[in-house]
């Protein structure tokens, strides 16, 4: 449970710092032109918003996952692959706490 906890720690500390991140630049586009087309900061302005947007959406789905795997946690099968049945290696739960397989069933994809 130390695992998922603490991934969910840092990919929540991630996520703040991303809706942060993509506050300052709204706000900073407010001082711009508008005129993405003409403005050649305002394409820079849009490209960033929108990278930072998508790994806001990221963030928020990694969440969601390393929920779902506090949740398996409790359930006691955090490390039963969902496809097999079988076990899920200790260093693929280290490096991925969120996986719901094993890296036989992920190698199968």
């Amino acid at each position: 449970m130390e695992l998922v906890e603490t991934a969910r720690s840092e990919t929540a500390q991630l996520a703040a710092a991303l809706a942060r991140q993509r506050d300052e630049i709204v706000a900073s586009s407010e001082f711009t032109s508008g005129d993405d087309e003409h403005d050649p900061e305002g394409a820079t302005i849009a490209f960033e918003r929108a990278q930072v947007q998508a790994l806001l959406r990221q963030a928020h789905d990694e969440l969601a996952a390393l929920e779902q795997a506090a949740e398996r946690v409790l359930a006691g099968v955090y490390e039963v692959c969902e496809r097999c049945g079988g076990p899920i290696a200790e260093g693929r739960l280290t490096a991925l706490p969120a996986t719901r397989i094993c890296i036989a069933c992920a190698n199968r994809m």
